[in-house]
């Protein structure tokens, strides 16, 4: 065999010994050298160690089985649900209540009550800025995730606990899924008969608990299969609460802005998504300036969302939305209240139905009462007075064309005192009683007898009026009678007319109140509204025939232009004879002429009235009319204390005349329809009687009280002077 190469040894297999114990690893020299190594023995681990790797071997089987199961419990309940979720048609409105929309003598729109829904709106049919506003205020990864989003409950809870709240208080961190879920009660219906009301119930659905959390997962996972985004958003768009009493954006674009939300710009969109949050506080009609700031943030999340560009931004930002002439107006509640009060239930407070009001309501008309009764309480009232005053203005057949139902103090509440409250009327009620005079033959310029009275009354003993002024004037006529308000002549006229036919006349004019049966009803010890008195005075005007207040023409559901049901107007049965309502309103002009309603005269237009002020000064009333309109005021104190330095000749007189003055700036001035005392042969003597109730008002400082009591002793001393 010839040598390696390279000097290396050839490659040759090592003898097999024959022995069995080179074959078995024994100590042969050239076995031990060719053999492999024995392993080391590993040496024991530790019990601990043994404990723990079972442990985390128990710990993973527990968790896939537990994760295995909560998967099949959240699956099986979001198939449950989706199983049970109705036609997105059918969650499109589910408002428990409908809306009443009321539209003034012009066919615009003033006032709102119930749930107002615009309709049935989707993400095609809105404007593309609201769409973008909407998700990119509540929801960026909306078309992203599949319902929940684990980043964003955690963040939100990170948020509120660095807050100092707790994790589910303040952020909730939920998809627009998921507060579909909660608008839809996680598919729990509305049900009367469980809820004490629909607003308990929305705050149930509102809680934000674990266990509601919990149940909202597989609800919004179950909503994510049956609908697609688009349906998702169509529920959340026509469903969600927007403040004022608009369910969805399409009635709030229209309450608010007066357009459809089809046509919002950038500024307007951004207002309403930042209603979602809190709706009653940004609510633009609440606090304008506040919506706007809301509004001009989420600007800013949608131009971070690339929805604006950096001009559309500026320019949004320059022009932030503003509201509609009828929203910012908001006039016409006390008014809206009645209304709501007088229709029948059915279609007014519980009504399930869209209705539309047509009423006599005048906003020109209202401005110029709120603005009368604002500058009368500003400039001739002390500051910080708690006493209170109604107005209302209607035409001769009824129709009410604006009420104030009291100022605007804290703590007044929505009492309206126009309708609600029963006052005394005090003199005010006079004329009724020389009506029936009038239509029983009398004459205005017959002669009653104006002195010392004391009538027996059973039960209460010997009663005897006195005059304001606590004089006697003797035989007067009846027109200076009613002018210088002299209660010892109206009483001795009712008795002699008979009471009960007062009362009749008054019944049959409108008061509707229980009327007092003793001989103190001739000096209106009697209670009544502001509304009743107005309305019996209308009568007046109207040449005798009784009115029925009224606010409502026409009735209908919104879509139908058939009305359900109309008014043309409040003219009732004929009370007196136009011949003695023609004299009444005379006699009722010289009160304003000549009496104790002067400060109720105006220049250039003819008016007739009546004061009134009750025992104490409890009540202070001044209600006339011009030929066109008839207005009634009335002031006093909610808790029935006296005024202070008010009578129907102050206060109330001077706050009728401005209002009409406001009311009748632009009109030409027609003749009220009274008779010619000259043409109608005067017989009594024509005399300036002074006043029962002189023309007091709330007074700043003593000179006006020392100038009060000056001209009330001259028009005393002038009566004295003329006997």
């Amino acid at each position: 065999m010839s040598k390696p190469p390279s000097g290396r040894r050839p490659l040759v297999a090592p003898r097999r010994s024959s022995t069995p114990a080179a074959r078995n690893g024994g100590t042969h020299k050239h076995n031990r050298r060719g053999a492999s190594k024995k392993k080391k023995p590993v040496p024991n681990r530790s019990l601990l160690g043994r404990l723990i790797r079972w442990i985390g071997r128990v710990s993973f089987a527990i968790a896939w089985r537990g994760a295995a199961l909560v998967a099949v419990i959240l699956f099986g309940t979001a198939f449950y649900y989706y199983s049970k979720l109705p036609p997105v048609s059918e969650l499109l409105d589910a408002r428990a209540r409908g809306s009443v929309t009321m539209l003034d003598r012009y066919g615009e729109v003033f006032a709102w009550r119930g749930e107002q829904f615009g309709g049935a709106i989707t993400p095609d049919t809105v404007s593309p800025h609201l769409l973008h506003a909407v998700v990119a205020t509540e929801d960026r990864r909306f078309y992203r995730h599949h319902g929940v989003s684990p980043r964003g409950i955690l963040g939100a809870m990170v948020i509120n606990m660095r807050e100092g709240r707790g994790p589910l208080q303040g952020h909730g961190g939920s998809t627009i899924t998921q507060q579909v879920a909660k608008l839809i009660c996680l598919g729990t219906p509305y049900d009367p008969e469980a809820w004490d009301s629909e607003a308990a119930y929305e705050a149930d659905c509102r809680q934000t608990t674990i266990a509601r959390k919990l149940q909202e997962v597989p609800f919004a996972i179950a909503m994510e299969w049956r609908y697609s985004k688009d349906e998702i958003l169509s529920i959340y768009f026509n469903r969600a609460y927007l403040g004022a009493g608009t369910r969805g954006f399409e009635a709030a674009a229209q309450r608010y802005f007066g357009i459809s939300a089809a046509e919002v710009n950038p500024s307007q969109a951004a207002m309403l998504a930042g209603l979602l949050v809190a709706p009653s506080y940004f609510a633009p009609t609440r606090n304008l300036q506040r919506a706007q700031d809301r509004a001009n943030l989420v600007l800013g999340l949608m131009a971070r969302e690339d929805y604006l560009t950096p001009s559309e931004l500026a320019i949004a930002q320059a022009n932030p939305a503003t509201l509609s002439d009828a929203a910012r107006a908001n006039i016409g509640g006390y008014f809206a209240d009645w209304i709501m009060s007088e229709g029948p239930s059915f279609l007014t407070r519980t009504t399930t139905e869209d209705v539309i009001l047509r009423t006599t309501f005048d906003p020109a008309m209202q401005r110029a009462a709120e603005e009368a009764l604002n500058d009368v309480f500003t400039n001739q009232v002390r500051e910080g007075s708690e006493a209170q005053a109604a107005i209302v203005v209607m035409g001769a057949d009824g129709a009410v064309r604006a009420m104030v139902g009291g100022r605007d103090l804290r703590g007044a509440g929505l009492f309206n005192r126009a309708t609600q409250a029963q006052r005394q009327t005090g003199s005010a009620f006079k004329p009724f009683v020389y009506a029936t005079a009038l239509d029983l033959g009398w004459r205005f310029d017959d002669l009653i007898l104006d002195a010392p009275l004391t009538l027996n009354i059973p039960g209460s003993g010997a009663w005897s009026p006195e005059n304001y002024s606590g004089e006697f004037y003797g035989d007067v006529t009846l027109t200076e009678a009613l002018q210088a308000s002299l209660n010892t002549a109206a009483v001795r006229l009712s008795e002699q007319v008979g009471r009960d036919l007062v009362r009749q006349v008054a019944s049959d004019f409108g008061i509707d109140s229980d009327l007092a049966a003793g001989p103190a009803l001739a000096l209106g010890a009697s209670e009544s509204s502001l509304l009743e008195m107005t309305g019996a005075y209308a009568g007046i005007l109207n040449g005798g025939s009784a009115v029925t207040p009224y606010g409502l023409l026409e009735l209908r559901l919104m879509g139908d232009n058939a009305a359900l049901m109309g008014q043309s107007g409040g003219m009732r049965e004929r009370v007196i004879s136009e011949a003695a309502a023609r004299q009444l309103t005379y006699m009722m002009n010289q009160v304003v002429e000549n009496g104790t309603g002067q400060r109720a005269n105006l220049s250039n237009i003819e008016v007739a009235g009546k004061t009134g002020t009750t025992n104490s000064a409890r009540d202070a009333w001044f209600i006339g009319f011009t030929s066109d309109y008839v207005a009634g005021v009335w002031m006093g104190y909610d808790d029935n204390r006296p005024l202070t330095g008010v009578t129907g000749g102050g206060l109330p007189a001077e706050l009728w005349r401005q209002t009409i003055e406001r009311i009748q700036v632009d009109q030409p001035a027609s003749p009220l329809p009274m008779i010619d005392p000259i043409a109608e042969g005067r017989r009594g003597p024509n005399r300036v009687l002074s006043t029962d109730e002189g023309t007091g008002q709330v007074l700043n400082d003593a000179a006006d009280l020392a100038e009060q009591i000056l001209m009330q002793v001259l028009g005393g001393l002038l009566g004295r002077d003329t006997q």
